[in-house]
């Protein structure tokens, strides 16, 4: 039987739980944050959630409150007399006022308790996880404290990125949220505390983060260069030849061209990409991004680029800040 719900949500991870949700339930109106300026010229953009839902669920109201525990704002979205919200990378925190007596859960980006926080994708990823998963919890006074409703469970591979994981994990997310739904409606959902001696927190990224230092083991090279792609992303140069690093992957045994003289950074065969780094250990560069172009597999660039056995790639030291 459809349920009658809300649903609050800004970013592009919450897109496949909403799409099922107005498809099969009954999603009264859509809360997300307002339009903010973005790109070169600033224009005024909606969240990628207010975008699609204004294109393909035009009778669902869209509200765009910049504090949603205002008052008036309490008001309005307690007048829709829903019992059930799904809240999913909102950006804001939903304050007691609107939540009581109502069943309300979130859908997280991680195995709670394990990364907690604004960017768990990233934190899995550059802490060299090999599995991760979504978690479905209550919501709680404290970030990402409320107890799990279910989760789902996927491998993180060596070549994944935040970009790649992040479209895996917000499609395994529909799943979940509705197992939950289900399992409440009959009665049968058992919630589960998180375990607080296991809590690990993912805070915020900045553009000061995007550096990798290729004297490191390459397992955390490519850990960095994985779980910093595509924001704020790190940027190598050749000398004057500057390319952002989008994906890479490990090298399981020592490059026939490897040499004991080698530096980290060295690049050691130019048409596989692969990168001397610390410990007498390699990295391959998957694909790339030369300033000002599109992005591309590393051996597309290196047609063009023309680099030779030898050169060196340093990592490029961002000079301004920014939040995730």
């Amino acid at each position: 039987m459809p349920t009658p719900l809300l649903f609050f949500g800004s970013g592009a991870f919450g897109l496949p739980t909403l799409q099922r949700l107005v498809a099969e339930h009954n999603v009264l109106a859509i809360i997300t944050q307002p339009d903010r300026p973005a790109g070169r010229g600033g224009k005024l953009t909606p969240t990628p959630i207010a975008q699609w839902a204004s294109e393909h669920a035009p009778t669902i109201p869209i509200l765009k409150p910049e504090k949603c525990n205002a008052p008036e704002l309490v008001e309005q979205i307690r007048a829709f007399s829903v019992k059930t919200y799904v809240v999913i990378a909102f950006g804001q925190k939903i304050g007691k006022s609107l939540l009581a007596e109502r069943f309300a859960i979130n859908l997280h980006a991680s195995l709670l308790p394990r990364w907690r926080g604004a960017a768990p994708i990233n934190a899995a990823i550059l802490a060299g996880d090999t599995r991760t998963g979504n978690s479905v919890i209550t919501l709680a006074d404290k970030m990402d404290a409320g107890e799990v409703l279910g989760q789902t469970f996927r491998e993180i591979q060596p070549t994944h990125n935040v970009a790649e994981l992040h479209d895996l994990l917000a499609n395994d997310g529909p799943s979940a949220v509705f197992r939950v739904l289900r399992e409440y409606a009959d009665g049968s959902m058992i919630p589960e505390p998180q375990d607080e001696s296991k809590v690990t927190l993912a805070g915020k990224l900045s553009r000061a983060d995007a550096v990798v230092d290729f004297a490191k083991p390459a397992t955390e090279v490519r850990c960095r260069i994985n779980g910093l792609s595509p924001w704020p992303g790190i940027t190598g140069a050749f000398g004057e030849t500057r390319v952002k690093l989008l994906r890479a992957g490990p090298v399981f045994a020592p490059p026939a061209a490897a040499l004991e003289t080698d530096a980290p950074g060295t690049l050691v065969d130019p048409k596989a990409g692969v990168i001397s780094c610390g410990n007498r250990t390699w990295v391959q560069l998957l694909d790339v991004q030369p300033l000002g172009k599109r992005s591309m597999p590393w051996a597309d660039f290196a047609n063009g680029a023309q680099l030779t056995r030898g050169s060196v790639l340093t990592c490029v030291v961002p000079s301004a800040e920014g939040d995730a």
